[in-house]
Parts: C-alpha cells; structure tokens; sequence
C-alpha cells in the first residue's frame, strides 16, 4: 500500500497532536484517539477514501493478525481479561475484603498504605505492565480503606513501573536496553567496559528515573498532593474515590462478596501469579538460549523471555488457584458464572482503550513521526547542550509516539553517533538523557500504553491519572532537565546530580507548601 511520507515535514505531528489535545481538552479518550487514528490515516492516504478505508481496516486488522497471530498484542489482551476474571473471583471469595480488614488492623494510617504501594512497586521490577496490573490488585482494597483516590493510586503506581524497570538490569527493560547500548558502543568501538557494566554505570545518570522515584516516595510519606491531584484527594475524603459523572472506571467491579473470606483468597493467587510468571519469564528467556545454542544466563534469559506469553501463562496459574480457593467456599454456580463474565467486562474499557492506541502508534510510526523529532537535533549543535538537548527531544518522542521502547530504538543510536562525532568519553551520559527523557515522556503520556494499564490497575478514569500525574512527572522532568544541563557545561556528572538533588529539594519544599493536608475525618486543611 503507498503511502505518503511526512519523514520531513512537521504535518507528522498532527496525529498525536489531535489526540493529544482533545484527550486533554474533552477528556473522551476513544473519542480523541480515534480522532487521532483518523487525522493520521487521511494524511497518509492522501485523502483517498478507498486508500483510507483499506488502511484503517489493515491497521485494525495488524492489532491482531499480522503475517500470523500478533502474540503480543492478543496476549497482553488475554491477560487482562485473565487479571479481570482473577480480581472478580478473589472478591466473590471474600478475600478483598478479609484482605481490607487485616490491613487496616495493621496498616492503621494513609502513610502506610501508599508507602506499601510503593514498596511492592520496587519489589516487583520485572516487568512495567506486570508491576502495575499486579500491585493495582493487591493495593487497592487497602487503599480504599483509608480513602485514598484511584489518581493518587494510579500515580504511585505509575511513579514505581518504568522507572524502576529502566534502571533494573535484571527485567525486560533492562535486558532490551543493554542489547541496544552493547550494539551502540560496538559501532563506535568502545570496548573497554561491557554492555552490562555500562548500563550499571548509567543508573545514577538516569536522573528522571532516580528523582521520580524519589518523589514518589516522598509523595507517599508527606502525603504530598498537588495540582489536580488535591481536589480529588479532597474529594475521596468525601467517599468519592473516582468522579461517578464519568461511570465506572475500567477495572472496577460491583460484585457481593462472600462473609467466610479470608486474607489467603487474595494472597495466595497473587503469590502464586507472581512466582509462576517470573518462572515464565526465565523458563521462556532459556528456551530461547537453547535455541540459539546459548547457554543459560538470568540476564541472557531477561534479555530473549517472551514476556507477553509469560504473563498469560503466569496468570493462567493465578486464576487456577483462584477458582480453587473459590471451590472451598461452595458458592452457587451461577455466582460463580456471573463472577466470570463480570471480570471479563471489567476490563473491557481497558482493551478498547488499548487497542486505539496501538492503532494509533501504528498511524504515528507510518508518519514518521519520531524520524521528523529525531531529525531536529541534527546539524550543528554544541557539545554542552547535547545531554539536555537529547533529554527534552526524547520526552517529546515518547510523549507523542506512546511508546519508550520505540524512543530508544531511534535515539540511542543517534546519541552514539552525537558523542562519536564530540566526545566519546560522554556516550554513556548522553545514552542516560535519552533513556530518562523517553521514560519521562512515557510516563504522562495519554496514548501510552504503560499509563494505561496503570490506569486500569488502580480502576481509574485514564484521563483523570494523566492530568493529575503531570504536575509531579513534569515538576521531575525540570529537575532532571537542570541537572542535564548543568552536566554539560560542566563536563562533570557528580556536578549534574548535586544540581538536580537542589532542585529536588526546591520542589518537594514548594510541593509541601501547595499540597492539601488531608486527615482521616476528612477536614479539608492546607500547609
């Protein structure tokens, strides 16, 4: 099919602009993502309405059938629906709400409950869309309790999935990232220290991931709530977890639960679920070794899994044990059927949702849209400006195109090429803004899919996490940007993240002084 070619022209910006925009302007998310698939698909097609009606059945189409059955893509979608089948029949169990009433006897305070999250957020690393559908699950009855909102929820969540995946060697991410920097270095003869000894090497230069992290535990200790995120932390006080103007959030289910449940209806599949996948995960990774006659390694394994087969096959697990622990309480078959059909429904907004934006990353890699942003940090360009150049044009890629994988694949080569033709001695620096730039943008990006799937993990409305998430995303985006530059003048790392962590500080003291207050009786207060 020919199709036209934007690679040079800034009309490559117009599809994620519309869906962008209207996301943020109507906060209908179909609605602006198909807009935004339609804007893309008239501009490829030349405005041909038979050329367009074939392109958009033939992108549809590649969600699920491309060449032979896309594996990831329907196994991301099995998965959920699995997960959604898995949280409905914990409920029905009773063990969501054995699991709310044993916390709150121990975890007594708002403090505990998001400093949980954010533990088992850490814990978890394998992988982003594992980490928040996972910790969503086993944090959200608990976060309920103390009338935390679904936002604040979905921010910690968010706040603790890519960015420790970015800087963890032994996860999906960091498997694919210290393939593509061990390709990067051997381009430009760098030998000297491996692949895996220079992504180590990076971890403290990835200066959005580490103060993201940060603020998302200091968020949770202080409570800290700004920006839009305050009003719906006020309006949780209230009972309003989520805006009910905007019906239920994808993930959330209204069954009755049974009053015989205890804490192991809902520990116990979300053990085995994470055990059984991290096996998946490995055992898939070395069959992939044995058929490249390699032999096993963790890292090797992380670096060939098949991570969207693990997570069904993991979850396959999870809900097998959720339907045993659910026999032991004799319920009515048709409460079991209804239980069933409830979990798949759930999670059907989060599949429409998903499926747009695959679509629509689709759309926005045939307007090469990311060649058109990578192009602009071409030509002649100081040596100084190059890390917090490459910072911001990585965010802007991953926020437009949705996708941070996709932003490394096309920077970190470009960025090899930028320190070859400066300084060698600064490719790992300038390859750390790339990664943190592109984790930035994926991280408040609507389209992305990893913000959706945290979205859906804390059952919250999509456009709700991304609009109250962005006051803190941005706010670290600033730091890191500070600390990029400050790098480059200086020629000095340390010097870098000394100015970062000032401008960290700044902002936690200005978040404290706007943040609400919000204490257990629900009266509303301010620093």
């Amino acid at each position: 099919m020919e199709l036209a070619s934007f690679e040079f022209s800034s009309l490559s910006l117009a599809a994620p602009a519309v869906a962008i925009g209207l996301a943020v302007i109507t906060r209908k998310v179909l609605l602006s993502l198909a807009a935004g698939i339609v804007c893309g698909a008239l501009l490829l097609t030349s405005f041909d309405p038979a050329l367009f009606l074939k392109y958009l059945s033939t992108a549809f189409l590649k969600v699920f059938w491309d060449d032979g059955l896309n594996k990831w893509n329907v196994f991301i979608l099995l998965f959920l629906i699995i997960l959604g089948v898995m949280t409905s029949l914990i409920t029905l169990a009773g063990g969501t709400r054995a699991f709310g009433e044993w916390a709150r006897k121990r975890i007594q305070t708002r403090k505990g409950s998001q400093l949980l999250t954010v533990m088992l957020g850490i814990i978890i690393f394998i992988d982003d869309y594992f980490n928040s559908l996972a910790v969503g699950n086993i944090s959200r009855p608990l976060s309920d309790r103390h009338r935390i909102s679904r936002a604040k929820l979905a921010y910690l969540l968010d706040s603790t999935a890519a960015p420790v995946c970015v800087i963890t060697p032994i996860s999906s991410w960091g498997a694919y990232i210290i393939a593509l920097i061990g390709s990067v270095m051997l381009t430009h003869g760098v030998t000297e220290i491996t692949p895996f000894a220079a992504f180590i090497s990076m971890v403290p230069m990835n200066l959005y991931a580490i103060f993201a992290l940060a603020l998302v535990v200091l968020a949770a200790w202080m409570d800290l709530n700004v920006g839009p995120m305050k009003r719906h932390e006020l309006l949780a006080q209230e009972g309003q977890l989520y805006d009910p103007s905007k019906g239920e959030p994808p993930g959330a289910i209204e069954i009755t639960e049974c009053d015989k449940g205890h804490v192991g209806d809902l520990v116990m599949p979300i053990i085995v679920l994470v055990i059984a996948t991290v096996f998946s995960i490995l055992w898939t990774g070395a069959q992939a070794q044995a058929e490249a006659g390699q032999s096993f390694t963790v890292l090797g394994a992380f670096e060939h899994t098949d991570v969207a087969t693990s997570l069904v096959m993991g979850g396959s697990v999870g809900l097998l044990v959720s339907i045993l622990m659910l026999l032991r309480h004799r319920l009515p078959s048709g409460m079991v059927t209804e239980a069933f059909v409830d979990g798949a429904k759930s999670m059907l907004d989060a599949i429409y949702i998903l499926v747009l934006a695959w679509v629509l990353i689709d759309v926005i890699s045939n307007l090469d849209t990311g060649k058109y942003l990578a192009g602009l940090v071409s030509g002649s360009i100081d040596a100084s400006m190059i890390p917090a150049l490459l910072f911001v044009i990585s965010g802007i890629m991953a926020f437009a195109t949705g996708t941070s994988w996709g932003t490394f694949g096309i920077m970190l080569p470009i960025a090899g090429d930028m320190a070859a033709g400066t300084d060698i001695a600064q490719l790992l620096p300038i390859m750390s803004a790339v990664l943190a730039g592109a984790v930035f943008g994926d991280h408040c990006s609507p389209i992305s899919d990893t913000t959706i799937l945290s979205s859906t993990g804390a059952s919250c409305h999509h456009i709700d996490h991304v609009m109250t998430q962005l006051p803190y995303s941005g706010g670290v985006a600033l730091v890191a940007f500070f600390g990029y530059l400050t790098m480059g003048l200086t020629d000095s790392m340390t010097v870098g993240f000394m100015t970062s962590l000032a401008a960290f500080v700044l902002l936690v003291l200005c978040f404290k002084k706007l943040s609400a207050d919000i204490v257990p009786n629900g009266v509303r207060q301010f620093a």
